[in-house]
C-alpha cells in the first residue's frame, strides 16, 4: 500500500466552529451524553454567577421533547453591544471567540468577585457545538436578538426597545447529533444538577419544566433558603449522633510564596450519625465530583483533630493502631461550598479542584473548628469518638475475617482431594466447565455416570443445608456444606453487612472456575426445597453469579411414557397429553418420573446431563428485590407475613393434591 508523504502541506489547523465541533471532546470532556451535559452546565453557569452575585433569584431552564434546552435568567443581560478597547462587538467576543469573556478580572472584582466560569470558553464552546441558538438579552432599555446556526451567526445583532425595567438573558438551542454522539439528556441529570445547585446558592430558585413524549410538562423546584445546612439536615433526617454544625470563614490565600493573594471564603456544615454518612464538596458552585484540594483537607484535618482527641481522653488501648479517615467517613455527613477569586480547575469539566492555598487555609479552619467543638460540647466529641472506635474496631474484625474467609473459601483448581465427594472434569478451561449441584450420594452416582467427564463436575448435598436468608454470617460460614460449596466454586463471597465491615466481602468474578453453575434436584417437594434453598445461598453470598447468568436450574422430566416404538418424556401436563395424542391407539405406560438416584444413565444423559437435549432454565436477576421479598417471606422471619401469602396463594399448590 503506497504511504502519502508527510512534509510541510500536512500540517492544518481548526478554524472558527471546527475547533468545538470536530473536537468536543476536548472542551466538554466527551462527545457523547456527558459531554452534552456539561455543554448545559456551561450556560447554567452564566445565570448561576448573576444571581450569586445579587442580580436576579429566579432561573428557568426547560427542556423540550426535541431535545432542545432553554435557560432564562433575571441578571444584568449580556453586554452585547460594540466594545472600543477590542474594536469588535461583545456579542462576536462572547459567543464565537473562544477564550473571550467578563471572568478573567476576578481577582480585582471587576464584574464577578467568585465566578463559576473562568475560561471564557462555554458559552462560545456551546454555540459552536449547537444546532441552532436563539438569544434574547434585556439590557439597557432594549430587548436584544441574535440567531446561530451551526456555529454561524445569521443576520447579526437586532435590538429594539424594551419597555420593561426587568433585565436578563434567555438562550435556547439544541445541542447538535453532528457534535454529539448522544444529546437525550435525562430528566435526573436537570434535577441532580438543580438541586446541588439550589444547595450551595441560598435563597436562589430554580424552576425546572420538563416536556414529556406526549408533550405534556412535569415541572419542579429547587430551593434552599439556607443553603448547606439545610441539605445537612435533610440528608440526617432523624438519623443523627449529633446536630448539624455550620462553621464560615474568609480570608486571602496563595498557592506559592511567589504567586499573588487571593479572596477564598468558604462554609461548611458537619453531622455525625451512626446510620447515614455522605460529603459533597462545591467549589465557585461547581460540584466536586473527585473533590481534589476540598477533599484532601478534610481528610487530614478530621483524622488529625479526632486522633488527638482520642489520644488526650486516653480512648486508645494499649499499643493500638491510630484511626483512618475510612472510620470517621462511615458516619460523617460533611458539605462544603467555597468560593474564590482564583481557582485553578483539573480541567474544564470542573469536578477538582487543584489550589494548595485553598488546600491549607480549609485544613486550618477545619482543625480549629473541630478543637473548639469538642471543647465546648463535650457529650457531643464523646459520642463521636465512641462511633468512630466502633467503625474502626469492625473494620479490623472485618478485615481479619475476610482474610480468613479468602483463604477458606478459594484455593486451586485441584479441589478433588480438598472437599469430600466432589468430582472434578478433565478441562482446565472456564469457559467450558460445568458444576452440577446435586442432592445425596445417590444422585451423585447417577450423574457421574451419566456426564461426559470432559467438561462437568458434581458435587452432592450432604444433608440438609442451612437457610442462609435467616442465619447469620458467623453460623453460615460454619456449615461445612456451605464452605464446601463456596470452595469449589472458587470466586469467593459478597457479604452485604455494615458499612464498617464493608471489607468483609472476598468476591472475585475472575476466580469463579465454572461457565454454568446447574441447579440438579428432584421434581418433589424435597427436591423443591433443596433448590430454593441452594438459590438463597446464591442469591445470598454470591449474587454477581445470578447477575451474570451463570446459574441455571436442569429442569426433571416429570413423566415417562413408554410405548412399543419409543420413550418420551414430558415436562408438563400440556406435553404429556400431546405425547399421548401423538402415540394414538398404541399401548403404552405412563408413571411419574424417578428420582435422579433411580435413573438409567442413558436416561439421566438425555433428560439432564446432554447439552444437546437436555433442559436449562437460567435463574434470571430481573426482579432481585422481589425474588428477596419472596425468600423473605417463605423462608425468612416475617410469620405473619408468611400467613397471608400461604392463605392468599396456598390453593395454588394444594388443588391437585390427592388428599381422600
Amino acid at each position: 500500500m503506497a504511504v502519502k508523504r508527510y512534509n510541510n502541506e500536512s500540517i492544518s489547523s481548526l478554524k472558527g466552529a471546527d475547533r468545538v465541533r470536530k473536537r468536543p471532546g476536548v472542551i466538554f470532556g466527551s462527545d457523547g451524553l456527558e459531554g452534552c451535559e456539561h455543554s448545559v452546565f456551561e450556560i447554567l453557569s452564566n445565570s448561576i454567577d448573576e444571581a450569586r452575585e445579587g442580580y436576579g433569584n429566579v432561573i428557568k431552564i426547560t427542556r423540550f421533547k426535541d431535545n432542545s434546552i432553554e435557560i432564562e435568567d433575571y441578571g444584568r443581560g449580556i453586554p452585547v453591544d460594540y466594545n472600543k478597547k477590542e474594536d469588535k462587538y461583545n456579542w462576536e467576543l462572547l459567543f464565537c471567540e473562544l477564550y473571550a469573556g467578563g471572568k478573567y478580572n476576578t481577582l480585582n472584582q471587576q464584574s464577578y468577585e467568585y465566578s463559576l466560569g473562568l475560561n471564557g470558553l462555554g458559552l462560545c464552546s456551546t454555540q459552536y457545538a449547537s444546532e441552532y441558538m436563539d438569544v434574547e438579552i434585556r439590557r439597557d432599555g432594549f430587548i436584544h436578538k441574535l440567531h446561530f446556526e451551526k456555529g454561524e451567526n445569521i443576520g447579526g445583532l437586532t435590538k429594539e426597545p424594551f419597555g420593561r425595567k426587568n433585565t436578563g438573558t434567555k438562550i435556547k438551542w439544541k445541542p447538535d447529533l453532528e457534535v454529539f454522539t448522544d444529546i437525550s439528556i435525562p430528566y435526573e441529570y436537570f434535577a441532580d444538577v438543580l438541586k446541588k445547585q439550589a444547595v450551595v446558592n441560598a435563597g436562589v430558585k430554580f424552576i425546572f419544566k420538563y416536556q414529556n413524549a406526549d408533550g405534556s410538562f412535569q415541572e419542579s423546584e429547587f430551593f434552599y433558603q439556607n443553603g448547606i445546612s439545610d441539605y445537612a439536615a435533610e440528608i440526617l433526617g432523624e438519623d443523627y449522633l449529633t446536630p448539624v454544625q455550620s462553621w464560615s470563614f474568609e480570608t486571602k490565600v496563595r498557592d506559592r510564596e511567589d504567586k499573588p493573594f487571593y479572596k477564598l471564603k468558604a462554609t461548611v456544615s458537619v453531622a455525625f450519625s451512626n446510620k447515614v454518612c455522605g460529603a459533597e464538596y462545591y467549589h465557585n458552585s461547581s460540584f466536586l465530583e473527585h473533590g481534589g484540594a476540598t477533599e484532601r483537607a478534610v481528610k487530614s484535618a478530621f483524622v488529625s483533630q479526632i486522633d488527638s482527641y482520642l489520644k488526650q481522653n486516653n480512648k486508645y488501648t494499649k499499643n493500638e493502631s491510630k484511626i483512618n479517615f475510612i472510620d470517621i467517613e462511615d458516619s460523617l455527613v460533611v458539605i462544603i461550598s467555597s468560593f474564590s477569586t482564583m481557582t485553578s480547575y483539573e480541567n474544564q469539566t470542573k469536578k477538582s479542584i487543584t489550589n494548595k492555598g485553598i488546600q491549607d487555609a480549609l485544613t486550618d479552619m477545619l482543625k480549629r473548628n473541630l478543637e473548639v467543638y469538642f471543647i465546648e460540647n463535650p457529650s457531643d466529641a464523646e459520642k463521636i469518638a465512641n462511633q468512630i472506635l466502633i467503625n474502626k474496631h469492625s473494620r479490623e474484625d472485618a478485615e481479619k475475617t475476610r482474610l480468613n474467609l479468602k483463604k477458606k473459601l478459594t484455593g486451586s483448581m485441584d479441589m478433588a482431594s480438598r472437599v469430600a465427594k466432589f468430582v472434578d472434569c478433565r478441562s482446565r478451561e472456564v469457559a467450558e466447565r460445568e458444576l452440577f449441584i446435586v442432592e445425596g450420594d445417590s444422585a451423585l452416582g447417577a450423574c457421574k455416570q451419566a456426564r461426559n467427564p470432559d467438561f462437568q463436575a458434581i458435587i452432592p448435598i450432604r444433608g440438609k443445608i442451612l437457610n442462609c436468608l435467616k442465619a447469620d454470617y458467623n453460623r453460615i460460614f460454619k456449615s461445612e456444606i456451605i464452605t464446601d460449596l463456596i470452595r469449589v466454586l472458587g470466586c469467593g463471597v459478597e457479604v452485604k453487612t455494615s458499612k464498617a465491615a464493608k471489607d468483609l466481602s472476598s468476591f472475585n468474578i475472575d476466580l469463579l472456575k465454572w461457565n454454568k453453575v446447574i441447579l440438579c434436584t428432584d421434581a418433589d417437594v424435597d427436591g423443591f426445597q433443596i433448590r430454593t434453598l441452594l438459590l438463597t445461598m446464591l442469591y445470598r453470598l454470591t449474587p454477581k453469579l445470578i447477575e451474570m447468568g451463570k446459574v441455571f436450574i436442569a429442569e426433571s422430566p416429570l413423566y415417562e411414557i413408554t410405548s412399543k416404538q419409543e420413550t418420551y418424556f414430558a415436562y408438563n401436563e400440556e406435553e404429556k397429553d400431546e405425547f399421548i395424542r401423538k402415540i394414538g391407539n398404541e399401548k403404552y405406560i405412563i408413571q411419574r418420573s424417578k428420582g435422579l438416584g433411580e435413573n438409567e444413565p442413558d436416561m439421566m444423559s438425555f433428560t439432564t446431563m446432554d447439552p444437546k437435549t437436555r433442559r436449562l432454565i437460567k435463574v434470571m436477576p430481573e426482579s432481585a428485590e422481589e425474588t428477596a421479598k419472596m425468600f423473605d417471606v417463605l423462608l425468612g422471619d416475617d410469620l405473619s407475613g408468611r400467613k397471608e401469602y400461604i392463605i392468599a396463594n396456598g390453593h395454588l399448590y394444594t388443588d391437585n393434591l390427592d388428599i381422600s
